[in-house]
């Protein structure tokens, strides 16, 4: 029975992870898509002219890739170490991603206030040489006329919003129960069998 339940868990988290591997490959690719396309597509802050759309793009996707494969290897050639890396990686993301849900909850007008005078000290760069990025930004916000608009959207569609916000951690913690509970798996069969 458990030489079954190690199996079982061994192709569930190589599903859950090919998943993953490949949802990270797709977003990288939107990455790459928009800096071949686009330039520095989105580029609305003077303060931070790096961070843009294609760049948390292609950051995002390859973190979710190296993750996937962490946890892929490591079902299929059931080693502990890597199981072990992919529980950790996988709980400091989940970690991260909760204390910045919490920070953003608690100084939401504050964040609201920055993020509009960002928009506003962008806009002196409209237009201006070596500015392409921040200019196409503001020529895509242009046509859903201001940040209000966005913020509007967001709570016209807070349902949808909050079940794909719930859906990650959910996803997460799945892939953290069947990680830790393959890896247990292993070290009970390793001690069976010595």
């Amino acid at each position: 029975m458990g030489q079954n339940c190690l199996q079982c868990m061994k192709y569930l988290l190589f599903i859950f992870n090919l998943i993953f591997w490949l949802g990270g490959c797709g977003i990288l690719g939107v990455g790459v898509w928009l800096v071949i396309t686009q330039g520095n597509f989105v580029t609305l802050s003077s303060s931070f002219p790096s961070l843009t759309a294609a760049n948390f793009f292609i950051a995002a996707g390859s973190v979710i890739m190296i993750v996937g494969f962490l946890g892929c290897l490591g079902a299929v050639i059931e080693n502990r170490c890597l199981l072990l890396s992919f529980f950790v990686v996988l709980l400091i993301i989940f970690l991260l991603e909760m204390i910045i849900g919490i920070l953003y909850l608690c100084g939401q007008d504050m964040i609201n206030k920055y993020a509009i005078k960002e928009l506003k000290n962008g806009l002196q760069f409209y237009n201006t040489s070596g500015n392409i990025g921040l200019t196409n930004g503001w020529d895509i916000v242009q046509t859903d006329p201001c940040y209000e608009k966005v913020i509007e959207w967001l709570k016209d569609n807070i349902v949808a919003v909050c079940i794909f916000g719930l859906c990650i951690p959910v996803l997460q913690i799945l892939g953290l129960i069947s990680s830790l509970v393959m890896y247990c798996q292993l070290v009970k069969a390793e001690k069976h069998y010595s």
